[in-house]
């Protein structure tokens, strides 16, 4: 175990929060850590038709300085549900409803230093409803061939790691019969 001593710095922004701490590990060396406080987060794998296509959007990601390719996500509202973050967040980003959710994995991306935790589902059944509202970051929406995605991501087009995540739980299923029956009708 690890004890936290004192709050060295912070730095406080809309959705997280960033410390660096000084901690004295378990052998009573002294050392710093950061620690990112950040909000559960929902990530959506949606099939447009009977699994041969999966929507997905395109975003800046200034971290990397690139565009990306990736599943539907975003984080959950204070008092919501991680399940209707995840409805919310599909229809903002790519204007569809799906009928059924069915979840897949719950996960900490970046368990060194955050906090965060990123519940991933798989949707189904979907129907386009409205125009997208996220025009701030998402650049367009794309219906890609399941084949084409698992293209992508072994030439290594796709590196989002929630998408990668999900796409490979998503064909352990199917390649083990444990997609319920009823998922794509």
């Amino acid at each position: 175990m690890e004890e936290r001593i004192r709050t060295l710095g912070s730095i406080h922004a809309h959705h997280f929060s960033a410390h660096l701490d000084a901690v004295r590990l378990r052998t009573g060396r002294i050392t710093e850590r950061i620690r990112m406080d950040h909000p559960q987060a929902a990530a959506v794998l949606p099939f447009v038709d009977d699994g041969r296509h999966v929507l997905m959007v395109r975003q800046w990601r200034y971290a990397i300085q690139r565009e990306t390719l990736e599943i539907p996500a975003g984080k959950v509202d204070p008092g919501e549900s991680v399940e209707v973050c995840a409805k919310r967040e599909l229809m903002e980003e790519t204007g569809y409803e799906a009928q059924r959710f069915l979840p897949l994995f719950r996960y900490h991306p970046a368990i060194g230093y955050s906090n965060e935790e990123i519940v991933i589902y798989a949707a189904s059944g979907l129907d386009k409803t409205a125009r997208r509202h996220d025009t701030d970051e998402i650049s367009r929406v794309e219906i890609l061939p399941w084949d084409d995605v698992w293209h992508r991501v072994h030439g290594g087009t796709i590196t989002d790691g929630k998408t990668v995540i999900a796409l490979s739980l998503f064909k352990s299923l199917l390649d083990r019969g444990a997609v319920p029956q009823d998922f794509f009708t």
